[in-house]
């Protein structure tokens, strides 16, 4: 992508009742963009910082990949495993 700027790669709802809605150092860094996680669907593969509960549930609480300013990147460089599980077999 040829731009000036990649401002669309980051938003910061600071406003939101829930915001931050995980712990961080720094909230200005604080990327709202993907506030569900698209990797979510990914299971183990997602590549965060996650963890199963006793019932088998995938806890995100300590992951912070969504939400990092290079967010959008990481996130985009996996939509083809997303779109696998979302194709027809």
């Amino acid at each position: 992508m040829n731009l000036e700027t990649e401002n669309f790669k980051f938003f910061s709802h600071k406003d939101c009742e829930f915001f931050p809605c995980h712990k961080v150092k720094n909230p200005d860094d604080f990327n709202c963009l993907f506030c569900y996680c698209p990797l979510y669907a990914l299971g183990d593969k997602c590549g965060g910082n996650f963890k199963y509960t006793e019932n088998g549930i995938k806890d995100c609480s300590d992951c912070l990949i969504p939400h990092g300013r290079k967010a959008f990147d990481y996130i985009t460089d996996h939509f083809d495993q997303i779109k696998e599980l979302a194709q027809k077999k």
